[in-house]
């Protein structure tokens, strides 16, 4: 009688909740899918290109791991189709002028339906104002001012959309410097 060496082998793995991708991605991927079987061209690349800016951030030190990092990403990619659609319209090319404002209007369908809250100008300059206000009533120094400012900031600004450099700008003419 033959023995039978049995080998056992175990498998291990983790997950981890840090590894999940955020669930506006999940949607825009289930998009993604509903996209290509409708075979609508402008939505899909629209789609296709958010992916791929997801996947190149995934390589780099700081991943997209929130839906605001998301919508940051997205509102990177609006940003350069609306400079592509201006160029295209200086160089007077009507047919890429057109297909780039699809393309943000698809995009700006995306970020209203985002869930992420977005600051106004005017609720920004608000929050801007009362952190400043704050900051000077603390006895902080003028040079040290804007930086101070900003790290108040940061916690009331954090899960919310919002553009950094607008915001520095706000800071430093609020600041009076």
């Amino acid at each position: 009688m033959p023995s039978v060496f049995m080998q056992r082998t175990h498998r291990a793995f983790s997950t981890t909740t840090e590894d999940a991708p955020p669930p506006f991605l999940q949607k825009l991927k289930g998009d993604l899918k509903t996209a290509m079987r409708a075979k609508d061209a402008p939505r899909l690349s629209v789609l296709r290109s958010i992916m791929s800016a997801n996947l190149n951030a995934s390589k780099t030190s700081s991943p997209i791991r929130t839906d605001v990092q998301l919508v940051a990403l997205m509102r990177r990619i609006q940003k350069s189709a609306q400079d592509a659609a201006a160029d295209a319209k200086t160089a007077g090319r009507e047919d890429l002028v057109e297909k780039e404002t699809v393309q943000i209007r698809i995009l700006d369908e995306y970020l209203a339906g985002s869930g992420v809250q977005t600051l106004g100008e005017a609720e920004l300059k608000a929050l801007i104002q009362e952190a400043v206000d704050a900051s000077k009533s603390a006895g902080t120094a003028t040079k040290s001012l804007i930086g101070d400012v900003m790290k108040r900031l940061s916690g009331a600004l954090e899960g919310k959309d919002v553009d950094k450099k607008l915001v520095a700008n706000m800071v430093k003419e609020l600041a009076g410097q």
